[in-house]
């Protein structure tokens, strides 16, 4: 059942909507292919992120805990401890989906900020484990945050592009052939009358 006029303005209008329906889906296509590849290789990143936070989480934790059998609970350390200031973030457009980069002083420390005689080399091991397991939870939350926000916009775009190809395209290619049909059958129905009028012209004047 065609919803528009069967004239050829319509139908001239119809193609030019299909062919920009088309030229939607094949961006909407490469726009998904470039978002699953850069999801899949931050993907990648985290499974290796957090099997080396794991072993840093571990060897922090052990050195603590010889720390804490050899010289006891020394929370009053904690404040000679400086507060890390340098986090940053900031974002970076992967087709416009916004994700985030953070940053941070991933330096080692030059020394040790607590008095050396009231801690041991267990506690200091701990100390710079710790802090290596800072600057890989900065990574991980930016790949982890990045990943969900790629998958959000995948989902978008890949619902976009089934709508194009499974309800707006055929839909179009529909309305199009309907038109046609119309409009050829008008074509026929006029040129037989066309000839029937020259024919009838033709006896008139015999």
């Amino acid at each position: 059942m065609i919803n528009t006029a069967p004239t050829k303005g319509n139908l001239l209008a119809e193609r030019k909507r299909l062919s920009l329906a088309k030229t939607g889906y094949d961006l909407l296509d490469k726009k998904r292919n470039i978002l699953v590849r850069e999801m899949m290789q931050l993907i990648d990143s985290v499974n290796r992120l957090q099997e080396e936070i794991e072993k840093t989480f571990g060897a922090a934790y052990a050195a603590l805990q010889r720390a804490n059998v050899e010289t006891g609970i020394r929370s009053d350390l904690a404040g000679d401890v400086p507060v890390d200031t340098s986090l940053e973030v900031k974002t970076r457009s992967v087709m416009g989906v916004e994700i985030p980069i953070i940053t941070c002083d991933t330096a080692m420390p030059n020394q040790i900020p607590y008095g050396l005689s009231t801690s041991n080399a267990a506690l200091d091991e701990a100390y710079l484990c710790f802090i290596r397991v800072k600057h890989l939870s900065a990574k991980i939350a930016e790949v982890e945050n990045s990943v969900y926000r790629l998958a959000i916009a995948i989902k978008k775009t890949q619902k976009r592009a089934n709508a194009l190809k499974n309800i707006i395209i055929p839909s179009s290619c529909q309305t199009i052939r309907e038109i046609t049909s119309v409009l050829e059958e008008k074509e026929r129905e006029e040129f037989s009358r066309m000839k029937i009028i020259k024919q009838q012209k033709k006896t008139g004047l015999n």
